[in-house]
Parts: structure tokens; sequence; C-alpha cells
């Protein structure tokens, strides 16, 4: 079974490897799983700080 994709440029969701409005390469629209043992989410919250997300 194939996974919801999204496209990054314009925000489409398909069902497709390429967007059929763009043509740009999609992405999976769902995110990681959870787990209490998160090897890179130190990371992942250093990255959203340094950036100014959070």
């Amino acid at each position: 079974m194939e996974k919801l994709k999204k496209c990054a440029r314009c925000g489409l969701y398909t069902m497709k490897d390429k967007c059929p409005k763009c043509g740009e390469t999609t992405c999976t629209a769902h995110p990681p799983k959870f787990s209490p043992e998160d090897r890179y989410g130190a990371y992942r919250r250093r990255a959203k700080f340094g950036e100014g997300v959070l």
C-alpha cells in the first residue's frame, strides 16, 4: 500500500513520486514514528532552537 505524499514546492498531496502540478519530487506526508528512545531528538531540538522556530 502506497502512502500519501506531499509536494514541497506547491503543497499538493498526491500518491505519485512526482508532483503532477509542478513536476517536483514528493516526500512522505506522514511524521516519523514516535519513540521514547529517540536517538536524534536532541539534534532536532537544537536545530529548531538555533533557527528560532521554537
